[in-house]
C-alpha cells in the first residue's frame, strides 16, 4: 500500500506544478482537500452502513451461543483494545491532528514549488526519511535498528543523486520546502500514533475535512479565491484531490497501521523515484546516469530495510 502511495504521489507532482500556473497555492490545497474529504467521507459512510447491517445479522446468529462459549471469549478479550467509544475518540482527535499537519505541510510545499526548482524541492521534501527516525527517538522513545538507520542514510544519498542536479544553495523556496519536510515528518508520526487504535478510513476522512476547513479559512484571509481560477485548474485539482489525496493518503493511513514509521517514510520517499520514472515513461524525458544511480540506491535501501521483516515472517511460518 505504501509503495502504491509513492507511485501516486510521484505522478501527482506534475499536476501540482501545473496547478500553480492557474491558481494560488492555498486555494489549490483547499480545493483538493475538499474534494478528497467528500470522496473519502462518502466511501466511509457507505462502508460503515454496510458494516452495521452485517454486524446486526451476525449478532442475531450468535444470540444462541452457550454460556461456555461466552466465557471462553471473555478470557481471550484484549483489554488494551479500545471500545467503540474510545475508537471514535481516537478517530476524531487523530483526524484533526493529522489534518492540521497535512494542511500546513501542503501549504509550505505548494508555496515552495513556486520559488525553487523541482529537483531541490524533491530532495528537501524527502528529508522526512531522516526526520522521522529522529522524532521516533526524541518524542516516542522508540529506537530504530542500525539497519534502518543505514537504509535512511542510503536513501538520502540516493535522493541527492536523483534530485540535486543544481548546486547547493538555500533560497526562499528551499526554506519553505524544508519546513514542509518537518511538518510531513510530524504527519507520519501522527498517523503512526492514531492508526493503531482508530478506523483508518474514517481517520482519513476527518483528516481531509480538517485540512479543507483550515485551508479555506487561510485562503480567504490571504488569497481571496475565485471560482474562475478553480475551474481553470480543475484537472490538477481533481487528480490531486481524488487520486493523490483521496486514494494516496488513505492508503498511507491503512499501510502505516502495519508498518514502523521509519520504514514507512522510506517507502513513501520513493515518490521522487517514481516522479522521475513517470517522466521517462509518460513524457518521454531522458534519465541521466546520475538519476539512474539515485534510483538504484533508493531501491537498494528499501530492499535492505525489509530484510528483518522477511526474517520475522519466515520464523513465524516455521
Amino acid at each position: 500500500m505504501l509503495l502504491l502511495t509513492a507511485v501516486i504521489w510521484g505522478t501527482a507532482f506534475a499536476f501540482q506544478r501545473e496547478g500553480m500556473e492557474y491558481i494560488e497555492p492555498i486555494t489549490f490545497t483547499a480545493s483538493r482537500m475538499t474534494l478528497a474529504a467528500v470522496a473519502v467521507g462518502t466511501l466511509s459512510l457507505v462502508l460503515s452502513s454496510v458494516g452495521k447491517r452485517r454486524s446486526g445479522a451476525r449478532r442475531s446468529r450468535e444470540a444462541d451461543l452457550s454460556e461456555q462459549m461466552i466465557d471462553s471469549a471473555n478470557k481471550n478479550y484484549d483489554a488494551t483494545k479500545p471500545d467503540e467509544k474510545g475508537k471514535r475518540r481516537y478517530t476524531i482527535v487523530g483526524g484533526i491532528c493529522c489534518g492540521l499537519f497535512l494542511a500546513f505541510a501542503t501549504f509550505f510545499q505548494q508555496a515552495g514549488i513556486v520559488y525553487t526548482s523541482a529537483g531541490k524541492a524533491g530532495f528537501i521534501t524527502a528529508l522526512y526519511i531522516l526526520f522521522v527516525p529522529i522524532l521516533n527517538v526524541v518524542i516516542l522513545k522508540k529506537r530504530s535498528s542500525r539497519l534502518v538507520w543505514a537504509a535512511v542514510a542510503m536513501g538520502l544519498v540516493g535522493m541527492y543523486f536523483l534530485c540535486m542536479t543544481e548546486g547547493i544553495s538555500l533560497s526562499l523556496g528551499d526554506g519553505l520546502v524544508f519546513v514542509c519536510a518537518v511538518l510531513f515528518s510530524g504527519h507520519i508520526m501522527c498517523c503512526d500514533r492514531f492508526t493503531k487504535k482508530a478506523d483508518p478510513l474514517k481517520l482519513s476522512a476527518v483528516q481531509f475535512l480538517t485540512s479543507a476547513v483550515v485551508s479555506w479559512i487561510a485562503a480567504f484571509i490571504i488569497e481571496g479565491p475565485g471560482m474562475d481560477k478553480i475551474i481553470t485548474a480543475v484537472t490538477p485539482i481533481v487528480y490531486c484531490g481524488l487520486v493523490s489525496g483521496g486514494i494516496g493518503y488513505t492508503l498511507q493511513m491503512v499501510g502505516q497501521k502495519y508498518t514502523e514509521p521509519a520504514v514507512a517514510s522510506l517507502l513513501m520517499s520513493l515518490e521522487s523515484v517514481f516522479a522521475v520514472l513517470g517522466g521517462v515513461l509518460i513524457l518521454g524525458e531522458s534519465m541521466s546516469v546520475r538519476e539512474t544511480i539515485g534510483c538504484v540506491i533508493m531501491f537498494a535501501a528499501i530492499i535492505m530495510v525489509q530484510i528483518p521483516e522477511f526474517s520475522k515472517g519466515k520464523k513465524t511460518v516455521n
